[in-house]
């Protein structure tokens, strides 16, 4: 059987701090079939001077000005040609170098491919896994309560993506990941910790817009009343957790 191959998308922009972890990642994998495409939005704090130490690693680099993120990643995604798409953004990481190898050999030709995400700080630091955990078998109702899966640890068949909704700035990719999620048939928990999240970012930095966007997608994926209730199950579980944890580890 060949192997599938996956496109790894990095979007970045003035991030020097942090996208060497995020390219090391994904350049250090065991798994021998990765299209690794950077997408760069002009940085000028020294960002591209690092990506281009690892130039040869890429088969993709794109350096210019874009739209916010998901035009980005869109720019990414349009240069993609493999079987599957991972975005692990800059200061994100694939949990281990063999990660994607273990991923690919969960079970053969599964639509989506998931599992756990650990929080790390701006040290690298671990914080815990994520408040959210991963269910133990994903439909596209599993995040009527909250996106329980990260976004750097779903890689999901390029044939059941779409381009990200452009008038949604900070969380197009809860509606991403669940108008895929509708299309496939099978989907795979990997059953680990197959991402790092770096905490922040934002939908972190402009937190209302972001929660009026994740309302906004809520809603039109499973209808009004239902988001309205379940906004309330989302308020008491982050009060319990915060209660608990003194943090939300989103």
């Amino acid at each position: 059987m060949i192997k599938p191959v996956l496109s790894v998308i990095t979007v970045v922009y003035n991030n020097v701090e942090h996208i060497e972890r995020t390219l090391l990642s994904v350049i250090n994998q065991t798994y021998d079939r990765i299209e690794y495409i950077v997408i760069d939005g002009g940085s000028t704090d020294g960002t591209l001077v690092i990506i281009n130490k690892y130039a040869s690693n890429i088969q993709r680099l794109v350096s210019e000005p874009d739209k916010g993120i998901y035009d980005a990643m869109n720019k990414g995604m349009a240069l993609a040609t493999g079987d599957y798409v991972l975005f692990m953004n800059s200061g994100d990481e694939i949990h281990a170098p063999d990660i994607v190898v273990s991923v690919f050999a969960a079970a053969p030709d599964a639509d989506i491919y998931y599992g756990e995400t650990e929080m790390i700080n701006a040290q690298g630091e671990s914080l815990g896994q994520r408040r959210h955990k991963a269910p133990d078998q994903f439909t596209w109702r599993d995040f009527k309560y909250g996106m329980s899966i990260s976004h750097q640890a779903i890689y999901i068949k390029k044939s059941l993506v779409k381009p990200y909704a452009p008038e949604y700035r900070l969380s197009a990719d809860i509606d991403w990941i669940l108008q895929a999620a509708k299309q496939a048939k099978k989907i795979v928990n990997v059953h680990g910790y197959v991402a790092k999240y770096l905490v922040g970012g934002m939908s972190k930095a402009k937190h209302k817009q972001s929660l009026l966007e994740r309302f906004a997608i809520m809603r039109k994926h499973y209808g009004l009343v239902p988001t309205l209730f379940n906004h309330v199950v989302i308020a008491f579980n982050l009060g319990w957790y915060w209660l608990q944890h003194r943090r939300t580890n989103d």
